[in-house]
């Protein structure tokens, strides 16, 4: 293992706890403009997972766990992006943390796909680090465009393309790996703790139609899930805003007159599906 796990804490302990679990890549260099969305209204937890080879969904599930209770943080909300929904769901078995909700941003149960996440699984493998950082270098111009010339974004950049090395691909083959195996839905069937989702129209990687149909149906404890038109399957990262207010509703905090208003982004949803 290459590092430990690690954490930061942003806010005070007075405040609700927000836990975020980072998707495929692993860390928080992407996540800049939702903490900033969230204007100190919660304290926002921000977990790195360690580049590991070896670690099974329910050792991430531990591992995140431990280092929370290290922190003296033992319940709070969690929101799991993409491939930490499926850390989302032993974190939820094992019922150490006291979870008071949980929020899927792109996030799924089965995968609707597993032959997708296999493909995409030997292609992360062959891949040369060297395609792989031309690709992630596009990715960044494009993002810095979207974005204007803002600082924290620029140096969130810089720290995303930085960590992205040979280890670091190695370790997202890794985790491909564990996804396309694993099967949750028993543990969403019986969890009794409430669930939200929420994504971008556009989203190839978890498709949102089946994923919504499968947790509407068999998943008591979801609550609410929604689409933002204008976004795909980076929402956290592209609709930063609208994301924020609803994740600050769902957690019921009052706004502040300040905060933006989530009337005002009403109509980026084009579907919900609410029990």
């Amino acid at each position: 293992m290459a590092e430990e796990l690690q954490i930061r804490i942003h806010g005070s302990d007075a405040l609700p706890t927000l836990v975020y679990l980072p998707g495929l890549h692993g860390d928080w260099t992407l996540i800049g403009r939702f903490r900033k969305a969230l204007r100190g209204r919660v304290r926002f937890v921000e977990i790195t997972y360690p580049r590991t080879l070896t670690w099974s969904l329910d050792d991430y599930a531990a591992g995140v766990e431990t280092e929370l209770a290290r922190q003296g943080i033992t319940r709070g909300w969690i929101l799991a992006e993409s491939f930490s929904s499926q850390v989302l769901w032993p974190l939820l078995a094992r019922k150490c943390f006291h979870a008071e909700g949980v929020i899927l941003a792109g996030g799924f149960v089965r995968h609707p796909f597993t032959w997708g996440v296999q493909l995409a699984e030997y292609v992360c493998g062959a891949i040369s680090l060297g395609v792989l950082t031309r690709i992630l270098f596009g990715y960044a111009r494009i993002a810095r465009l979207r974005h204007g010339r803002s600082t924290e974004t620029r140096v969130a950049l810089d720290e995303f393309l930085a960590r992205r090395t040979r280890l670091d691909q190695r370790a997202a083959k890794h985790r491909l790996h564990i996804l396309a195996k694993n099967d949750p839905c028993e543990i969403a069937r019986n969890t009794t703790v409430q669930v939200y989702a929420i994504t971008g129209l556009f989203d190839p990687i978890v498709p949102w139609p089946w994923v919504r149909k499968w947790l509407t149906k068999h998943c008591p404890a979801l609550k609410e899930y929604r689409i933002i038109r204008h976004s795909d399957h980076n929402v956290l990262g592209n609709a930063s805003e609208a994301v924020a207010e609803y994740v600050i509703r769902w957690m019921n905090i009052p706004s502040r007159p300040t905060d933006a208003n989530p009337a005002r982004e009403a109509p980026e949803d084009l579907a919900v599906a609410s029990k």
